[in-house]
């Protein structure tokens, strides 16, 4: 993960682009990429999605994500670890296993 995040920063920096990386802008690029991931999938089986296309987009909301998590100096794995604990905690195995229902109704 620390080349992908130095490699973003490089890509970044050498365009001059972190006067337009501020946290506003970076969630509103991920919601972007994040609705064109979408777009892979629309009108069609999930199966039938480009595979290529669903990386592309894939690859961009995860890029954004990273740099808005850079850009508040979030430890990208604690983050993500304590909200697996929060929704263990919500999703409890016996009442969770097997239904998509959401926490406050189970």
């Amino acid at each position: 993960m620390d080349q992908v995040m130095q490699r973003l920063r490089q890509f970044r920096d050498d365009r001059d682009w972190k006067q337009f990386h501020n946290p506003k802008d970076l969630a509103m690029a991920l919601s972007i990429e994040a609705s064109e991931l979408l777009e892979a999938f629309l009108w069609k089986a999930p199966e039938a999605a480009d595979t290529e296309k669903v990386k592309e987009e894939l690859a961009d909301v995860l890029a954004y994500a990273l740099l808005l998590s850079d850009a508040y100096g979030f430890d990208i794995q604690k983050i993500v670890l304590d909200k697996i604990e929060r929704n263990e905690a919500k999703y409890p195995i016996d009442k969770a296993k097997g239904s998509a229902k959401k926490y406050t109704e189970l």
